[in-house]
């Protein structure tokens, strides 16, 4: 059966062609396939001859691509962007002209019910990337004291309620565990007050990246993503990064600067202009660093 279509729309995308200057020829890796709006834009643009290698750490994400993508150079590997040097010397492949990580959710993710991303979902507060590896978010928040939980939602969620949304959790599943991303969403938002100032974000977003960041290992592995990709650049070749908080543009920032085999493009982050977050409300919080490899 096939996939159904994908309803994400890639955010930044004029600005990744813009600094990843696809071209005939050049091979691209895009770590983060998703679905797969910078995978078709990039492969459009390399033929002949070239080809884009798309990553995933999400099986429904890649199933969904090999249809989607049909006909296009692309190959599309379930791996995690980490991974990405043993994925390209498996296909033979030395080098590449660019990289991109897009860091955020797709919304086809959010959609998808039995995966807790959205804060509405009633089937299980999963959070994984890949189902079939990891502890779910559940067996997170139902076995975590509540002193270790409210560091995690601090730590990854920089959230400064983080102690009353732990107390909460933990006085809740005394009577009956939590259970759905829907249950969660509702208690963090009994406890937390909405913001008076700003664009209102939904009180329970904090508790959910910290929790999804912890499932999936998230700040760990791109970390280690950024250091290895310096590696498969031919000199030259251009890594673009495009995340949605602070935790992950601190790591990007920090990266580009002190990794002698990167050289910063853009001196402060790349956002979305207000034409493109009026058409696609999510790129609102989009920040793109782009950086070159230096000589090998």
């Amino acid at each position: 059966m096939n996939a159904l279509p994908s309803q994400h729309v890639p955010v930044l995308l004029n600005e990744i062609i813009e600094w990843l200057v696809p071209r005939p020829g050049a091979v691209f890796v895009d770590g983060t396939l998703g679905g797969g709006g910078h995978t078709r834009a990039l492969a459009e643009l390399v033929v002949p001859g070239g080809q884009v290698i798309a990553l995933d750490r999400d099986p429904a994400a890649v199933e969904a691509a090999r249809d989607s993508l049909a006909g296009l150079p692309v190959q599309v590997v379930h791996a995690n962007y980490a991974d990405v040097t043993e994925v390209l010397a498996g296909l033979g492949i030395a080098d590449v002209d660019g990289v991109i990580l897009d860091l955020g959710l797709s919304s086809d993710q959010l959609a998808d019910e039995s995966r807790g991303f959205s804060f509405s979902a009633e089937g299980s507060l999963d959070l994984r990337f890949d189902p079939s590896r990891g502890e779910p978010a559940v067996r997170l928040v139902n076995r975590l004291s509540a002193e270790r939980l409210a560091d995690l939602i601090y730590m990854y969620g920089e959230e400064r309620y983080s102690r009353r949304i732990a107390r909460a959790i933990a006085q809740r599943r005394r009577h009956e565990p939590i259970q759905t991303a829907a249950d969660l969403a509702r208690l963090v938002r009994s406890v937390v007050p909405r913001s008076r100032t700003g664009h209102q974000i939904d009180p329970a977003t904090r508790t959910f990246q910290a929790l999804r960041i912890a499932v999936n290992d998230e700040l760990k592995w791109l970390e280690v993503a950024l250091r290895r990709t310096s590696h498969v650049l031919k000199t030259g070749g251009r890594m673009a990064v495009i995340s949605f908080h602070s935790l992950e543009d601190r790591r990007v920032k920090e990266e580009f600067r002190n990794n002698s085999s990167y050289e910063p493009l853009t001196r402060r982050p790349i956002q979305a202009t207000p034409e493109e977050i009026q058409r696609n409300t999510r790129s609102r919080s989009a920040k793109l660093r782009v950086a070159a490899r230096t000589t090998k």
